[in-house]
């Protein structure tokens, strides 16, 4: 049986575009629903069966250690036993089978940085890279094929998002006449990073470990360059989390058992 990929989520960032939440905790602890952001894309993985991941920890990264280490009792009812301190999880089968390796990348390094920081845990031809702020029904299963069938070092996702803002029809002819309103559109034309990528290892030779090494930067400029990189085009359900508006909207979209566009599986 083939050995399955490693995810690894790029969750030590500042989170300073959503100060009000990531003053006291890590962007990636922000709740949607009865859970983290982080566990909701775990949780992606997870359904397609990749269940060993490696996070990449910075800013507030031991609470993000804490929440997974004492997990099971937070969020599972369970008995304990005074005199053995022993516990007893009920439905326990709901807890997920994951094995998770907590990396300390650095407070200051950048995606690039931490990611190369890393390389030595991946055992595999090609692995699994996301950020902890993105959640979407992707298939992962044909992401992952799309990108074996191009033979590229790099698949990102893309996509094309939902425009924040109303668009005017204006009629030309006649001054100050609107003839059409689309409220918030998707974008046709234009494709953006959704994140949910694959690499082939050959992309440890573009990065290093100094903090400013952005992987968005001149890695990813120097595999378009040199043809290797390629686009899974996503057309279903993708939501990021930058702003306070985004965290509101995403927890709108959550039902009181957790179920969540993002869920709606192929």
């Amino acid at each position: 049986m083939e050995k399955k990929s490693k995810v690894v989520i790029l969750c030590g960032g500042l989170g300073t575009r959503l100060r009000e939440e990531t003053e006291f905790k890590p962007k990636s602890l922000v709740m949607v629903g009865n859970r983290p952001i982080i566990w909701h894309v775990m949780k992606v993985y997870s359904h397609y069966g990749f269940n060993d991941f490696i996070l990449c920890l910075g800013y507030k990264g031991d609470m993000i250690k804490d929440y997974f280490i004492n997990n099971d009792y937070k969020n599972h009812d369970f008995t304990y036993n005074l005199k053995t301190k022993s516990m007893q999880f009920h439905n326990s089968e709901e807890i997920p089978n994951w094995n998770i390796t907590f990396v300390d990348t650095g407070d200051n390094a950048d995606t690039g940085a931490r990611l190369k920081k890393i390389e030595k845990f991946i055992d595999t031809d090609y692995f699994l890279v996301t950020y902890t702020d993105g959640v979407a029904n992707v298939n992962i299963n044909k992401l992952i094929n799309h990108h074996l069938s191009k033979g590229k070092i790099a698949t990102l996702t893309g996509l094309r998002p939902i425009s924040k803002f109303g668009i005017l029809g204006i009629d030309d002819d006649k001054s100050d006449l609107i003839i059409s309103f689309q409220e918030k559109p998707r974008m046709l034309n234009d494709w953006i990073s959704g994140g949910f990528f694959v690499f082939n290892k050959k992309i440890f030779s573009y990065l290093n470990k100094e903090d400013k090494c952005k992987l968005e930067s001149e890695p990813f400029e120097k595999l378009a360059k040199e043809n290797e990189f390629t686009i899974y085009k996503h057309e279903g359900f993708w939501g990021c989390m930058d702003t306070l508006k985004e965290v509101q909207w995403l927890n709108s979209l959550c039902d009181i058992s957790g179920n969540a566009p993002w869920y709606d599986f192929e």
